[in-house]
């Protein structure tokens, strides 16, 4: 089975999940709370976080590059012309949290990305608290200087969600 074999699986694995777990009164709140940019499956931020936890026991060779991929195919659409959903995104989140440990300097302009696109602060806090803070922070001299770099570009950036991760970024970091 290659990477991107893996990867599909786990990805149909926590999409699979999360659809079963879910509940419309849920998906309905979910829906109404972010004003209907996101779409939703009513899955419980429990069961999002015992389907990661489930997904990295069944698909235990998820490294870096693996790790990514997931969490990338998770964010983005489950099928061409669908809207993408919060629970799948919040499951990329939940992820790079119990990974954090694997991500690298390189991963920045993939979390941008998840920034500039979360359209919800329930998925952004996360991403700045959980798993861009602690990357930054494991990083050695050499690569937080290019950290440093991006979220200088981050700060001159017209987007006001990427001006102010930065800020709280580079507040936290003393960078």
């Amino acid at each position: 089975m290659t990477a991107a074999d893996v990867v599909s699986a786990a990805a149909e694995f926590v999409d699979r999940t999360l659809r079963n777990e879910g509940a419309w009164y849920r998906a309905d709140d979910v829906g109404a709370r972010l004003g209907g940019v996101l779409a939703s499956y009513g899955s419980s931020v429990g069961a999002v976080r015992g389907t990661v936890r489930d997904a990295l026991r069944k698909f235990k060779d998820l490294d870096h590059d693996g790790t990514v991929m997931l969490a990338s195919a998770l964010w983005g659409q489950p099928r061409p012309g669908s809207r993408p959903v919060f629970e799948r995104r919040l499951a990329a989140v939940v992820l790079l949290q119990s990974r954090v440990r694997l991500l690298r300097h390189s991963d920045l302009t993939r979390l941008e990305g998840f920034l500039r696109s979360a359209q919800a602060t329930d998925l952004t806090e996360p991403l700045l608290a959980d798993v861009l803070a602690p990357l930054l922070a494991g990083l050695g001299e050499r690569d937080r200087q290019r950290a440093g770099v991006v979220l200088a570009r981050w700060r001159g950036d017209p987007d006001p969600q990427l001006q102010a991760a930065a800020a709280a970024l580079e507040k936290d970091l003393a960078l």
